[in-house]
């Protein structure tokens, strides 16, 4: 055949051959889904609601329940709104002054026989409370954020009864009155304003905080810092006029106070329209469609698995979810990888561990990323991870931090140390937090029962204010968690490599139950050097099962016997 001749028969078969079909474009916007429920202040039987789905998730620590309940801005009053597990309660208003509740918002632990320290997976946002007795209760465990919330009177952290208690987190909030933590091991506070802060159990760590009791640590156990070097607010879901936005709060430096008290807060608004609203059913290559299109993804309440990584790779990507939407990998896939790029908002989604083992759960800027974010930084907000608990569950890394200048701001990875699917090989998971990037920040770190490191720091110049850790309870006997020479894998580790980092009130505990002589030579580790810095570290053995033989590398006492009693370091070097 000539090749004027192939050439027209090639020509011909273009023309007759079908085209190849495009999927349509997804829809923005829409509505919220089955397990997002709106009152307004005409809305019968609001507590009815309430009172339902309390029922429901009560108890249900591993269940499957999401709810996430919105006010549209108005007052409600003789509203008393107890949270379960897996549920969110939010104003819709721009401020929280604008959605006013004359009633509470309740967290006890009637449940659990006035033991809080099962409290996880819930939160409240963008509410003002006029407390019926003067006192709200919130009585929380980790993974239970209180956002942009303005109690009217006082704010009582502690369960009925005054059992164990074990969280927690506020922030860009105002209590008129007295935070009275009572029985609260530790807490985080930043960029909020109180009337003033009743006492402290272990470590209580305040940034930004206007009315927050003066440095003391270790007796009173305050750390103290008067502003927060970098934070941005997380995104929230807004009314304007009938209209669904989302505001995205700017970025603040060396902050103190709250984003809102003194006027409009700053930021940007972004149209529902701009937004995939993921519902459950929804594939993971949908929605990496709909980033493909250059949506912003709003997670409803549910549960999402993937088979497939969430890849988002655009710049200024809002990826929010509402009500502790969870996403679980399948075939040991990457829950969500995000590129180098600026500005991308992940908050408020719940990742849990898939059967087959995932490199990593959530990775932020693949290996190498070197781009410098600093001037619009991409932040990781209520973001948390879990590795059994809910069902066997495997994880080499659970979060792992390569794009520079990020910022981590309130998580939980926790390997699940009760529930189902627990044991020391069944839910495996090596290493929590894996910070690579450089002048990356975490603000309210929560991690605990890994295998190996907790946290593994990498980077230069990484700060964190705030941290709490429990070792592995399960770990079998000292072979099992030996690092070479060292006894026990440090909770907090800095690589060698490092010239620079510093840290402000930080802890870890022990309770080796499966094998209560196990030691840990310290909970930190960290190169000698002049520029690696902390600042009020404390170790404890809870109940003498398991010691440390001091706080960080060879400085600080060892703990000993069962009266559970901290080991500090003040300032190191």
């Amino acid at each position: 055949m000539s090749v004027v001749a192939a050439a027209a028969l090639a020509a011909a078969l273009l023309v007759v051959a079908p085209s190849k079909s495009h999927a349509a474009d997804l829809p923005g916007g829409g509505d919220l889904g089955p397990n997002v429920h709106v009152f307004d202040p005409s809305t019968p039987d609001i507590q009815g609601q309430l009172d339902s789905v309390f029922k429901q998730q009560e108890s249900a620590q591993f269940g499957t329940g999401r709810d996430a309940f919105f006010f549209k801005p108005g007052t409600y009053s003789n509203i008393n709104a107890q949270l379960g597990f897996y549920t969110s309660i939010a104003g819709l208003g721009l401020s929280p002054d604008d959605t006013n509740i004359n009633g509470d918002v309740t967290v006890d632990a009637g449940w659990f026989n006035g033991n809080a320290t099962q409290n996880f997976w819930r939160s409240a946002e963008n509410l003002a409370l006029t407390p019926v007795s003067g006192t709200d209760r919130w009585a929380v465990a980790q993974a239970a954020p209180f956002r942009r919330m303005h109690v009217k009177g006082g704010l009582n952290l502690a369960p009925d009864g005054y059992g164990w208690a074990s969280g927690g987190y506020i922030a860009d909030s105002k209590i008129d009155g007295t935070v009275s933590p009572y029985s609260q091991q530790q807490w985080y506070t930043r960029d909020s304003s109180v009337g003033g802060w009743a006492n402290g159990v272990w470590n209580m760590v305040f940034s930004g905080v206007k009315g927050a009791p003066a440095q003391g640590f270790p007796n009173p156990v305050y750390t103290t810092l008067d502003t927060t070097p970098v934070s941005r607010e997380k995104p929230f879901l807004y009314l304007d006029g009938n209209d669904y936005k989302v505001f995205t709060p700017e970025k603040r430096t060396n902050a103190s106070g709250t984003t809102w008290e003194s006027g409009t807060p700053k930021g940007d608004s972004i149209p529902l329209d701009q937004f995939y609203v993921v519902k459950p059913g929804a594939t993971a290559a949908t929605i990496n469609q709909a980033l493909d299109q250059g949506l912003n993804l709003l997670f409803t309440p549910g549960i999402y698995h993937v088979d497939q990584t969430i890849d988002v790779k655009r710049a200024n990507t809002v990826v929010l979810g509402l009500g502790y939407a969870t996403i679980v990998p399948d075939n040991g896939v990457t829950a969500m990888k995000v590129a180098d790029v600026d500005g991308v908002k992940l908050a408020g989604l719940l990742i849990d561990a898939g059967t087959t083992n995932s490199d990593t759960l959530l990775q932020v800027g693949p290996e190498g990323s070197s781009a410098d974010h600093s001037a619009n930084p991409t932040t990781v907000q209520d973001v948390f991870v879990r590795i059994g608990g809910a069902g066997p569950g495997k994880a080499t890394t659970s979060m792992e931090i390569n794009s520079n200048n990020t910022i981590v701001d309130h998580t939980w990875l926790w390997r699940a140390d009760h529930g189902d699917g627990v044991g020391w090989e069944t839910n495996r998971a090596d290493y929590g937090l894996t910070v690579n990037g450089d002048n990356v920040l975490a603000t309210g770190l929560f991690v605990e029962h890994f295998n190996k490191y907790d946290v593994q720091w990498n980077g230069e110049n990484g700060k964190t204010i705030f941290f709490q850790n429990e070792k592995a309870y399960d770990a079998p006997n000292q072979a099992a968690v030996q690092d070479g020479a060292t006894k026990g894998y440090a909770a907090y580790k800095v690589a060698d490599s490092v010239n620079t980092h510093e840290g402000w009130g930080l802890g870890s505990y022990c309770n080796f139950t499966a094998d209560p002589t196990i030691q840990q030579d310290h909970g930190f580790a960290a190169p000698d050097k002049a520029g690696v810095k902390f600042h009020d570290l404390l170790v404890v053995s809870l109940g003498g099962k398991g010691q440390y033989n001091h706080v960080i590398n060879n400085t600080g006492s060892a703990t000993s016997g069962t009266s559970t009693v901290p080991s500090t370091v003040v300032s190191y070097p």
